[in-house]
């Protein structure tokens, strides 16, 4: 473990909690954590992972900008909602054919532990935190599947106090879906 492994594992704490409540503040706090984790998993050999800190970058300001922005409704305010059947049968397709793609090319190219369980968590994160920028509920599903698997990856890499901030995530991921749920019943959206 080190310092730098610390400092985003509470970041990403932080960032998460914020999340969960729907504030603002979790993209700038999720941006310094995504930078430490890209130094993190190049020195683990995960290298998608690594990637993907990189990628999470971009999607944290989009979604700051999002988020920031809202929507056309009366208060301005991005609602949750659910991802419609069209969406989600997209979404699939996309996680398989990115986890091929990359998997193969991490197996092939590169001396990536777990070439293609570390793509399918990277292919999964990224449907994930593409679909929190619009406050799509379906999100925290992606991230319960993906926290179940990173705690057993990071387990296996020896990042110990990584694989920990996982399992917690994974009960912050449980949360947030029940939180969003509930607010979007609030909206009278169905519950899917």
């Amino acid at each position: 473990m080190s310092t730098i492994e610390l400092i985003a594992v509470l970041l990403g704490l932080i960032s998460v909690g914020l999340t969960v409540r729907q504030h603002i503040a979790c993209f700038p706090v999720g941006i310094v954590m995504v930078i430490l984790y890209a130094y993190v998993f190049w020195g683990a050999k995960l290298y998608s992972d690594m990637l993907l800190q990189i990628i999470y970058v971009i999607l944290q300001v989009w979604g700051w900008h999002q988020w920031t922005k809202g929507s056309n409704n009366n208060n301005n305010a991005l609602p949750v909602s659910w991802l419609n059947n069209p969406q989600r049968a997209a979404s699939i397709l996309a996680i398989a054919i990115t986890t091929l793609l990359l998997g193969t090319f991490m197996y092939r190219q590169t001396d990536a532990a777990l070439p293609y369980i570390d793509a399918s968590t990277t292919a999964v994160s990224l449907a994930a935190q593409g679909m929190m920028t619009y406050k799509k509920i379906d999100n925290w599903i992606l991230w319960i599947i993906a926290d179940i698997v990173y705690v057993f990856v990071y387990i296996e890499r020896d990042l110990p106090l990584t694989a920990a901030l996982y399992a917690v995530f994974l009960v912050m991921a449980t949360v947030g879906l029940w939180t969003w749920q509930r607010e979007a019943a609030k909206l009278h959206q169905p519950i899917i």
